[in-house]
């Protein structure tokens, strides 16, 4: 999967969570959680797309990597949301499968990267 379309998919994702987080602020006046989904579900596509500009194979994984890691931590704060009830079953699954397929696609790139890269040869 090329990384522009892995880069818009991200960039939906955080279009969603921004939404979600306003009515949520809005609405429920929650803003603990809120706050770190928000940064967590845009940092995502920040660093995706910061990667296009790596100084190196190395930055560029790294990019990668901490945008994996922001993934992994959008759906731990989606999850508790959802076991709270702060958030509905439909936009959990919504928002965990569109998770799902950005973790995947970073998954699939980073071991790309590393299995192509052969500067350490």
């Amino acid at each position: 999967m090329s990384k522009s379309i892995m880069l818009e998919k991200a960039k939906d994702f955080a279009v969603d969570i921004v939404l979600l987080c306003r009515v949520l602020r809005n609405e429920k006046h929650e803003s603990a959680l809120t706050n770190q989904l928000l940064r967590s579900g845009t940092s995502i596509g920040a660093n995706i797309h910061e990667s296009k500009y790596a100084h190196s194979t190395a930055d560029f994984i790294s990019k990668m990597q901490i945008a994996l890691k922001e993934c992994y931590e959008s759906e731990y704060w989606l999850e508790l949301m959802f076991r709270t009830s702060i958030i509905s079953d439909e936009q959990y699954k919504k928002l965990k499968n569109s998770c799902g397929s950005i973790r995947h696609m970073l998954i699939s790139s980073i071991n790309t990267t590393e299995k192509n890269d052969t500067t350490d040869l």
